[in-house]
């Protein structure tokens, strides 16, 4: 069994690390044929020669390997325990080893030399799904260090919570490597509504929300994001973000949490299928 997970967990953190998600691909090209700006298409141009030699010579997409997460879905029939999450998070560890990507983790207070201990998993289950799956995901840290979160009073109006949005995206600039993927997260407490930002960026990004009004809301912040004139890498143009995801849960009627978490272009996640973990 262990040797079954480190085989696909090594899968995953390659897929992860080396070959862009083919949704992301497809909506970067996309920028690229509908850029007029010179310069900011020029620097799409080199984000997609960058992918395609990265896929082809086996090399990480970026030199930032990102912290590794690891999100993990139980479906039905499926024991999960310490010793399996346990091994999961290893793993990933020495899949980031063997495969000589970038040892980046530290103690938050004494820092040190970095190392690949402490992969952060998140666990959850999902009666609609059978076995296990888990999610790979290096998050690049540029873009982590402008996740904005605010604890909003319950009758303020939307466009409030759009403009908070969209200081978070300006705030971010150049510096969190666009063009961004933007996750938000509404509803819960604090840090369930960080969480919901961060699933929102692991699912498919080139397809329009279930939810009527969460796609209205994602095209309108889309919109308003790309207004902006950030950029590619921060050279102007019309591609300050490739798409927004939002992502909601029920809250408590004193409170409206808004978490937003930023990917760069490189948003990198890989998913895999564990069998025989059954109870």
């Amino acid at each position: 069994m262990e040797k079954e997970i480190l085989a696909e967990i090594d899968k995953a953190v390659r897929r992860a690390n080396f070959s862009l998600r083919r949704d992301v691909f497809v909506l970067i090209e996309k920028a690229y044929k509908l850029e007029k700006n010179k310069k900011a298409k020029l620097a799409l141009s080199w984000i997609i020669e960058n992918v395609k030699i990265a896929k082809k010579k086996n090399l990480a997409i970026c030199q930032d390997t990102g912290f590794p997460l690891g999100f993990i879905t139980g479906g039905k029939k499926v024991k999960v325990d310490s010793a399996l999450v346990e091994n999961i998070k290893k793993s990933i560890e020495l899949s980031y080893k063997r495969n000589y990507l970038r040892a980046s983790i530290v103690s938050p207070f004494f820092r040190g030399k970095p190392g690949y201990k402490g992969v952060t998993v998140y666990l959850d289950f999902n009666p609609k799904i059978r076995g296990l799956e888990v999610v790979v995901f290096p998050k690049g840290f540029g873009s982590e260090n402008k996740t904005k979160l605010k604890m909003f009073n319950p009758t303020i109006s939307f466009k409030e919570i759009e403009d908070f949005i969209i200081t978070a995206i300006r705030e971010a600039g150049p510096q969190a490597c666009p063009p961004f993927i933007v996750g938000v997260g509404i509803g819960g407490d604090s840090s369930y509504a960080l969480y919901l930002a961060k699933k929102a960026l692991v699912e498919r990004i080139d397809k329009p929300n279930r939810d009527k009004f969460l796609a209205s809301l994602e095209k309108r912040l889309l919109r308003r994001i790309n207004s902006l004139n950030i950029g590619p890498m921060g050279l102007g143009g019309k591609t300050t973000a490739l798409a927004v995801k939002v992502k909601t849960h029920p809250t408590h009627i004193a409170g409206l949490p808004v978490g937003v978490n930023i990917s760069c272009w490189a948003l990198r996640s890989a998913r895999v299928k564990i069998n025989n973990v059954k109870s």
